[in-house]
Parts: structure tokens; C-alpha cells; sequence
């Protein structure tokens, strides 16, 4: 990741914002108008013809919608120092985010949840996360865990998914859709890994419409069917990366006969 950045940080900031504009598909005059600027002055930026200033770096970036790793990326590749931190999760600075964190994975309890990280790595789980780890291979619990392959890996949960196409197609459309937002290339590796897994009897998905509003997971444990939605949560306006970055994963059950059993379970 480093040589990535360093790369990065070697291309113009006009050249960045223009990748950004792109990714996002708008046009110099759609941007211009959202900014405020001349369709001039932005296309003065992106062929360097113009060097914008720290704050106009900061309005472009805010207006596309770039991630704030991104954001100091784009003001280092301009020549303005980096303006967002990156603390550990597990600095002293950081104190109050773990303990809000660690307040709302025990409230959900006995249902599971977990935190992950932009790469979708596990950094925090309740104690009935334990569901998702049971019998699975022990090099998939290895630090860091990733929760994406966890869930579709034959040796991870993807053995015990009676609906695993669905939960791949799904799980693969949110990727691709990250990846479509950040240009992350190790989210495009994890993604080309979770492809490759395919699922027992081919990748083709049922055509008919499901009878779910929502798709759930259904996980088989024992002799039991488990089903479970599950729903993502973000921190609000972070001004940190790593805060920026998390995601809180909930899992709730789908039916009465999964939350009465992960009650007597947790």
C-alpha cells in the first residue's frame, strides 16, 4: 500500500481530480456548477495549467465525494500538507470511539455484530459473533480476519450458507461498488479472490423473484437453519480516516424461531 501511495503522490493533483470526476461521471461544467467556478478554471486544474489552492483542493475533493484517505492524498499530491488524521483504533486518542464502539456491539447482544475496516477487516465483535466462527479453517481466523472471506470461503462460513449464491451476489455487488467509489486496488484483489471462489453448481442465481424484501443470510448450524438480516452503520462527519472507515455490521434475526434460539444460545 505504501508504493501504491507514493505513486500516488507522484501524478499531478489535476490529474487526481480529474480521475476522481470521471469515477464519479460528471462533466468539467456539472463540477464547475457544484463548486461554483468557471468550466475554465476547473479544466485549467485538471490539465495543470492552473495549481489550485489548498482550499480549492479541499472544495473539489468535498464535492466528489473522495474519501478523506484520499482527501490527504490529493492534498500531498498538490503540495499542501495532509489536513485529516489517522490515529490507531487503539490510541489513547481514540479511547472514546472504542468504548461507543464496544457500548453498541454489547446492546446487540445475543445477536451478532462486528466492526470492520475499510478492507472489510474485523477489528471489534461481540461475544455472539462467535457464530461465525465456529468450525471454520484456522487460517481464516488469523489475524486480521477478513469478514468477506470468512463468509464465502468453502472453508469459512460459504460450507454452511444454504443460500450462498444469493449472499456471493450480493456480497460481490457491494464490493464492486466500494471499489467503483474508492479505487482501492486491494479491495480489487480481495474482490478478484471472493470471484474466484465460485459456488457448488455455478454462479447463476435464480431468476424468479424471491419472496424476501430483503435477502437474508441463512446460515445452517447443526440441525438448524439460522436466518439473519443483517444492516450497515457509519460514524457521522469523522474529521480521522480510520473513524471514517468503519463500518458497524449488525446482524438481526429474520424470523422468530433464529431469535429465540440465539437468546437461549448468548
Amino acid at each position: 500500500m505504501t508504493m501504491i501511495a507514493e505513486e500516488t503522490f507522484q501524478r499531478p493533483v489535476g490529474e487526481l481530480l480529474r480521475g476522481w470526476r470521471e469515477r464519479r461521471r460528471l462533466s468539467q461544467l456539472d463540477l464547475a456548477n457544484q463548486v461554483e467556478v468557471s468550466t475554465r478554471h476547473v479544466s485549467f486544474v485538471e490539465n495543470g495549467r492552473s495549481k489550485p489552492s489548498r482550499e480549492m483542493v479541499l472544495r473539489l475533493a468535498e464535492h466528489l465525494e473522495v474519501p478523506l484517505r484520499d482527501r490527504n492524498q490529493l492534498l500531498l499530491a498538490g503540495g499542501y500538507a495532509p489536513i485529516y488524521s489517522e490515529a490507531s483504533l487503539h490510541s489513547p486518542a481514540m479511547l472514546a470511539v472504542r468504548e461507543t464502539l464496544r457500548r453498541l456491539l454489547k446492546a446487540h447482544e445475543p445477536f451478532p455484530a462486528l466492526v470492520v475496516d475499510r478492507w472489510w477487516n474485523i477489528v471489534e465483535t461481540n461475544a455472539a459473533a462467535r457464530l461465525f466462527t465456529e468450525d471454520v479453517a484456522p487460517e481464516l481466523l488469523a489475524a486480521p480476519i477478513n469478514a468477506l472471506r470468512l463468509t464465502l470461503h468453502p472453508d469459512g462460513l460459504g460450507g454452511r450458507i444454504t443460500n450462498l449464491a444469493e449472499i456471493r451476489a450480493s456480497t460481490l455487488s457491494t464490493l464492486h461498488r466500494q471499489i467503483t467509489s474508492t479505487a482501492d486496488p486491494d479491495l480489487q484483489d480481495l474482490y478478484d479472490e471472493l470471484r474466484a471462489y465460485g459456488v457448488p453448481g455455478g454462479d447463476r442465481v435464480a431468476t424468479t423473484p424471491a419472496p424476501e424484501v430483503v435477502v437474508p443470510l441463512k446460515l445452517r448450524r447443526g440441525d438448524r437453519e439460522l436466518s439473519l438480516l443483517t444492516t450497515i452503520a457509519t460514524f457521522g462527519t469523522p474529521l480521522d480516516v480510520t473513524v471514517s472507515e468503519l463500518m458497524i455490521e449488525q446482524f438481526f434475526p429474520a424470523d422468530d424461531a433464529t431469535a429465540e434460539y440465539l437468546k437461549e444460545l448468548f
